[in-house]
């Protein structure tokens, strides 16, 4: 039996994409690429937009359509988010959420052997439920691994149906997470990203706390660098940054989550903190780093119901200000059962992507002109992707994306090399 996945959405989906690819390949199946023909089709969803749900429905069809006798699966957070909505979709043959992955190979073959016509298997979230392990042991990146510690999120950003798609915060346990880092070092991965809906919640149900976890994570043999995913800047208190730079496999780039430069807006979307608080997370965060240069990525939603033209500029100034490495823009997306889904002052579709073009086109800018004042540093870099025998793709400690000609070395080993001139993708670098 041949299976086929296709992911929508962040890091955690990401995730749990290969985790269940590597639960069907135990259970006799093959994967295969999405242009190869299969017997199952999968897509792991992502509701955060109302165009994440759009490819989600286009993509089955097409599925259905070009192989009619295949079983065709909808899973995750779209499902679980709107499951009326999505059982209704003729299209998939089964139908999952976010919760009780595993039960998902057992659905597929109730409707393979005949058992079942059609499977709607969608499990609310409930207050007190556990962290389901999908163990991981292998990546497409190779060297590169991402580990979930966490799943579920407490907050009500106006915004935000993931509370509704994931359920509440429920952490991994330390000793399966430590485990894991241990069977991905042995498996020759030096990088590991921890990853997760809330970051920074993990620990908050179970007594222990992020900190903590990354203070052990690197005490695992073999594993030379830990990245964080995306943080809550409210979250971080003083001690916990003075407590991350203490660990120097830690690497000093930071994904914060912003949403908006502009107080207003930021009241509007429910977010528990202004740009001044930003900014001071910020900056302690750079100074207690001190040498160790550091980076920061972030997201943005322009466009949210209220946002004048003013407060669109305010935010576009204290973003261009803030001099991030990168910074997604997304034009804000009304999702039904959301707060600002009844918010007066929606804006027009066409004004929220003119918006983010010029929100786009003013953090590319910054983008270049930051990693322009890198230029002659000297960075370690990890080798990931091989152009050719000698020419590698890669990303210092900062996040940087890097081009550089490495003959002798091989995918996996991390490099120092003095950072070049920025093509508009990647910086050139040569080996020091």
């Amino acid at each position: 039996m041949r299976v086929t996945f296709y992911t929508l959405g962040c890091k955690v989906n990401q995730n749990e994409t290969g985790a269940l690819a590597q639960l069907f390949e135990e259970n006799g199946y093959t994967v295969v690429s999405n242009e190869e023909g299969a017997d199952v089709y999968i897509v792991n969803s992502c509701t955060v937009t109302n165009f994440g749900d759009q490819k989600s429905r286009k993509w089955l069809r097409r599925a259905k359509r070009e192989n009619p006798g295949a079983v065709t699966v909808l899973t995750g957070c779209y499902p679980q988010a709107f499951p009326e909505e999505a059982a209704e979709i003729a299209e998939a043959d089964v139908v999952t959420g976010s919760g009780n992955r595993h039960a998902i190979l057992a659905d597929v073959q109730k409707v393979l052997n005949g058992e079942e016509e059609r499977v709607v298997d969608i499990r609310p979230h409930e207050k007190g439920e556990r962290f389901e392990e999908l163990p991981m042991d292998k990546f497409a990146e190779h060297t590169r691994a991402f580990v979930k510690v966490e799943d579920g999120c407490n907050r009500r950003c106006a915004y935000c149906v993931i509370p509704r798609a994931r359920g509440p915060v429920r952490s991994r346990d330390e000793a399966s997470v430590l485990e894991e880092l241990s069977r991905l070092s042995d498996a020759g991965y030096k990088e590991v990203v921890l990853t997760a809906i809330s970051l920074p919640s993990y620990g908050t149900d179970s007594g222990t706390s992020l900190v903590e976890l990354i203070e052990k994570a690197a005490e695992v043999p073999g594993i030379e660098r830990i990245r964080l995913g995306s943080l809550d800047p409210d979250m971080l208190h003083d001690e916990d940054i003075l407590r991350m730079a203490g660990v120097k496999k830690l690497c000093p780039q930071f994904h914060l989550s912003l949403q908006s430069g502009c107080d207003k807006t930021l009241r509007a979307m429910r977010r528990p903190y202004t740009t001044a608080q930003y900014a001071d997370i910020a900056a302690k965060l750079r100074e207690a780093f001190g040498a160790e240069k550091v980076s920061f990525t972030t997201d943005v939603i322009v466009g949210f119901p209220g946002e004048t033209e003013e407060d669109f500029e305010a935010s576009m100034a204290f973003v261009t200000g803030m001099q991030f490495l990168k910074v997604h823009v997304f034009p804000y997306s009304r999702r039904e059962g959301t707060a600002a889904y009844d918010f007066p002052g929606q804006v027009p579709e066409h004004e929220k992507e003119s918006r983010s073009r010029r929100m786009t086109a003013a953090v590319e800018e910054v983008r270049a002109a930051e990693v322009a004042a890198m230029q002659g540093r000297t960075a370690s870099v990890l080798l990931e992707t091989p152009l050719s025998n000698t020419l590698f793709t890669g990303y210092t400690k900062q996040y940087l994306p890097v081009l550089v000609s490495a003959p002798g070395h091989k995918t996996g080993d991390i490099v120092d090399v003095t950072l070049g001139a920025w093509d508009g993708k990647r910086c050139r670098a040569e080996i020091s």
